[in-house]
């Protein structure tokens, strides 16, 4: 079966972007550094968005993910970047109550319960399901999320959109792997606990 898996860049007090709600890439505390930008590449080719995928020459198969999910705040990053697809090479779904038609033919809108639409994706063929964020998205879809990808930033914010923007809900997951690189960050896997 398909896993959701949040791949996501963190800082160390669990926030995914400054108060702003911005695009938080390449910030002081979001530094885009080449050894990420490496393991992406060789780990995760499909997460980089169709640009940089032309920039780095990257136009073979998906790795580990054939669809993206994301809600409205993380698209309107894309779209106020001029992207109404960043990831034209996967399946493209944004949750979002109040957009009613896509900008772009490649991007599903989807107006209905995201567990419930997550949950029929898991149960159907294919390669695992990447969330994006944003945190109220993550929140909502926490029972579906099998693995968490977290790429710690060696920053504290003190405030931001948490990683998780949502009621408290105890959920345990146990580290599955980490790896250091040489300019800062630190990706740590973390799977679901099943008991």
């Amino acid at each position: 079966m398909r896993k959701l898996v949040y791949y996501v860049a963190t800082t160390l007090d669990g926030f995914i972007a400054g108060p702003d709600r911005g695009d938080p890439s390449g910030a002081d505390y979001f530094r885009i550094t080449p050894d990420l930008v490496q393991f992406m590449a060789a780990n995760f080719p499909e997460t980089l968005p169709a640009p940089a995928r032309a920039v780095l020459g990257i136009d073979g198969p998906a790795v580990a993910f054939d669809t993206v999910v994301e809600g409205p705040s993380p698209y309107q990053l894309g779209l106020e970047a001029g992207m109404t697809n960043a990831y034209p090479h996967l399946r493209h779904i944004v949750f979002s109550r109040s957009m009613t038609t896509s900008p772009d033919p490649g991007v599903e809108v989807v107006n209905s319960d995201p567990a419930d639409f997550v949950r029929d994706l898991k149960s159907q063929p294919g390669m695992d399901i990447w969330l994006v964020g944003g945190g109220k998205l993550a929140a909502v879809l926490l029972p579906e999320i099998d693995r968490l990808i977290l790429k710690q930033n060696p920053s504290i914010i003190g405030t931001g959109v948490p990683l998780f923007d949502g009621p408290f809900a105890p959920s345990l997951f146990r580290p599955v792997d980490t790896v250091d690189l040489d300019g800062g960050v630190r990706v740590v896997t973390y799977d679901r606990t099943l008991d």
